[in-house]
């Protein structure tokens, strides 16, 4: 039977609700419990896959092929548990399923209406298939106050009622700002932010109080007799040196010990933190550092590439090594012929993926460069694909060698897919087609070549699977010209249709895959490619 805790956001946004539901997951998870963590978006968009990364940020792609919020990366990343289609629910696909339901008759005639129809919806799909877990944490985007999440607020009002305090629990995250003029935290925030949610019909019974510095004594108490909570259920939230830090920071303020309290849970004993403290370790004691460009498009906004810099981060940890990123917008080495030595001193290059022409130039005079210069080179899916059409141009000396997604092209090297195959059925796509949901979504495996330094990392394995996102793909009519250049395809999918991994046998560490490794990569189990990479760019530096 699972218990729900409810988490949701007070007074400004971007407070960290995302990584505290995982981080009490984590710490869940550390005292033997089973969890699931689901989030429930307020925005109108079915998925975010349409949105703009500088709208949004990254989206997080599941096995399942869901595109989803970026937290569901978190909760995969403190948890290890594959987060689904189920685990994220916006506005949109709920009022899509409603709606589509009333125009079977499902209703039966009824008026369709906001409360009881969108509420049990909302209901039903935080409950869908949770027998088999002890607690699901569900986060509301957005924050108390916002009218877009006021259907998801009355629908956890309603479901709590329903489960009752024996399995639901509300957990509400604000801020507790630091007023330098006046030297002193301010409780008000955070008191007005409560009584917004008692309007609502909603007792928060703990409340995680973001701050830069400790909350005193007194300032506790006050927040406590204010807002209806035990002083225990008041939990400041301290700024941390790494997000997997919090874990520790959350348990040593007694989180976890409270969300047992209120459930009537045994809290005796300590949870097994070793995971976290060698974590945690390898961050504030690392016995070297390496420098990575990533040549991206969507530098200015860093949330793009959320996953990427945290599986480089896990890399690090792999050789205990700190892991500095550049960032590098890729358009600079269109607009300046001698800004590509800015990539001279760095160990290893990482070109990651993105849509569209804007920087395709810049990133494909970053290939050439790794090519050339022997550094070690990581292209993922985008970054792929401009490596194959580096090679192209500069080793077959096929000067129009190009993909479609940039315009009609004399050479496609790289093409629209228009049909693949997804277990035994075949999927098919064309450019006229919706945007949203259209590309090759999910996991897929991919069949490695003996012999190769991919299967190498692989730890030998003949066959993998990993998690895709695109709508072009490498066309294999090109494959053996590119062979003889010295490029070869170490991964295939299945059918030997559709390219996944190439890379340059004679060069230190060369790999490019058309799908997004970053999404299954772990602190506790980085992925081998970035640990490898890392390990190159290690031994490029001379650390080892």
């Amino acid at each position: 039977m699972a218990r729900f805790v409810f988490i949701t956001g007070g007074v400004v946004s971007s407070l960290g609700k995302g990584i505290a539901s995982a981080s009490l997951g984590a710490l869940l998870q550390a005292r033997g419990y089973k969890v699931r963590l689901r989030k429930l978006d307020p925005y109108l968009n079915v998925d975010p896959g349409t949105m703009s990364p500088y709208q949004h940020g990254e989206v997080y792609v599941t096995d399942d092929g869901a595109e989803t919020d970026l937290d569901l990366g978190h909760y995969e990343r403190f948890t290890g548990v594959a987060a689904a289609k189920l685990d994220n629910w916006t506005t949109g696909r709920i009022y899509s399923d409603v709606i589509a339901a009333e125009r079977r008759g499902d209703y039966l005639g009824g008026t369709v209406q906001v409360i009881p129809h969108i509420t049990d919806k909302i209901k039903e799909v935080i409950q869908a298939e949770t027998d088999n877990y002890d607690f699901v944490l569900v986060e509301i985007g957005g924050t108390v106050g916002d009218i877009e999440s006021l259907p998801f607020l009355e629908a956890i009002r309603q479901l709590a009622n329903e489960l009752g305090p024996q399995r639901g629990l509300f957990m509400h995250l604000t801020l507790v700002p630091y007023i330098p003029s006046a030297g002193e935290l301010k409780t008000k925030p955070t008191q007005h932010s409560v009584k917004e949610l008692l309007g609502l019909g909603i007792q928060p019974q703990i409340l995680l109080c973001r701050c830069d510095r400790p909350i005193p004594e007194n300032e506790r108490r006050k927040i406590a007799l204010f807002c209806n909570v035990r002083p225990e259920s008041v939990i400041p939230a301290l700024d941390a040196s790494s997000i997997y830090e919090v874990p520790l920071k959350y348990h040593e303020e007694g989180l976890d010990q409270e969300v047992l309290r209120h459930f009537g849970l045994s809290a005796y004993g300590e949870p097994n933190m070793a995971r976290w403290e060698r974590i945690v370790h390898a961050f504030k004691q690392p016995e070297g550092e390496v420098t990575i460009a990533v040549v991206g498009k969507y530098t200015n906004l860093l949330d793009a590439y959320k996953s990427l810099a945290e599986a480089l981060a896990h890399g690090g940890i792999a050789h205990n090594v700190k892991v500095n990123l550049d960032w590098v917008d890729s358009q600079i080495f269109e607009n300046d012929g001698e800004a590509v030595a800015r990539l001279e001193k760095v160990n290893g290059i990482l070109v990651p993926g993105g849509f569209g022409e804007r920087g395709a130039e810049g990133k494909i005079e970053a290939v050439r460069f790794a090519r050339e210069r022997k550094i070690p080179f990581f292209g993922i899916c985008f970054g792929m694909q401009m490596a194959v059409i580096e090679a192209a141009r500069n080793l077959l000396d096929i000067k129009g060698a190009s993909s479609t997604e940039f315009g009609p092209c004399s050479e496609p090297v790289v093409g629209l897919l228009t049909e693949w195959l997804r277990g035994n059925e075949v999927e098919r796509r064309n450019l006229s087609g919706d945007l949203g949901g259209t590309m090759r979504l999910g996991a897929y495996p991919a069949k490695l070549a003996e012999g190769s330094l991919v299967r190498a990392v692989y730890d030998d394995k003949g066959t993998i699977e990993e998690r895709h996102r695109h709508r072009y793909e490498v066309n294999v009519a090109y494959k053996d010209r590119l062979e003889d250049a010295g490029l070869r395809f170490s991964g295939m999918s299945p059918d030997g249709v559709l390219p996944e991994i190439v890379e340059y046998p004679d060069h230190p560490w060369f790999i490019g895959v058309q799908y997004h490794p970053e999404l299954k990569s772990k602190p506790f189990q980085p992925h081998p490619l970035f640990a490898g990479f890392v390990g190159a760019a290690v031994k490029q530096a001379r650390l080892v």
